[in-house]
């Protein structure tokens, strides 16, 4: 009888061995992917993707009005009928604000604040006019500027639209309005984003990144990063001041 007992006892502590040892195993916590709209996509390709994107936290949901590209969901940047209001993390804008007619912008960046959850943040790539004009000044309006995968792109593709494109039937790749670091600061102001930071990047571009409301001030970084040394970007706020 005592040898049963002994058994019994032992037989008990390692249950409570085992209770134990699954009470003080912590399992890792399921980490969802954070979802961003890259709104007018074009074809397939993981470069057209900026680098904070990339990676097992992003998950990419990719937005064109042209059919032929195969985007995950066909959509109007100026309707995002598609998506909810605040239910995504971020929109990644690439050359493709320039297409719209110049009165259609307004509603195009406000359907991306639309969309985006309150602390999340819209990175938005655009030509430079300013720039783009310096080099009509200086005589090089249609000299190569620089070598992008499409080709070569001169000042006119900058301004009109890459013109092989056009000529190959693409009336898409038309360009409509343009944009300064100053007028696209206050576009976005415009559209509801509670702050915008704006910088001249080192191809006639410009880079711009606007926060809805709870987003963390440490994202204005991926703007001002973007623009080379010595110029400083141009900040803005609800108050419409600037930096």
């Amino acid at each position: 009888m005592a040898s049963i007992g002994r058994m019994m006892a032992q037989s008990g502590r390692s249950a409570r061995h085992r209770q134990d040892a699954r009470a003080k195993t912590v399992l890792p916590k399921t980490v969802l992917p954070k979802t961003v709209l890259h709104v007018g996509c074009g074809r397939p390709g993981a470069h057209k993707l900026h680098p904070t994107f990339r990676g097992p936290r992003w998950r990419e949901v990719r937005v064109d009005i042209d059919a032929r590209v195969g985007p995950d969901v066909r959509a109007d940047i100026r309707d995002l009928q598609p998506f909810a209001d605040g239910s995504v993390d971020a929109v990644w804008s690439s050359h493709n604000l320039e297409h719209l007619h110049d009165h259609d912008v307004p509603r195009a960046l406000a359907e991306f604040r639309r969309v985006l959850r309150p602390d999340g943040f819209a990175l938005i790539t655009t030509p430079d006019i300013e720039a783009v004009a310096q080099l009509v000044v200086n005589g090089k309006l249609d000299t190569i500027a620089y070598h992008a995968r499409a080709g070569p792109i001169t000042a006119l593709d900058m301004i009109y639209g890459h013109r092989s494109a056009i000529a190959a039937g693409n009336d898409l790749m038309c360009h409509r309005t343009a944009f300064s670091r100053d007028r696209l600061g206050r576009l976005l102001v415009q559209a509801g984003f509670t702050r915008a930071v704006v910088a001249q990047g080192d191809a006639f571009d410009l880079w711009a990144i606007a926060l809805r409301e709870k987003a963390p001030a440490s994202l204005e970084a991926l703007a001002a990063e973007a623009g080379p040394a010595g110029v400083p970007p141009v900040r803005g706020g609800r108050s419409g001041e600037r930096a």
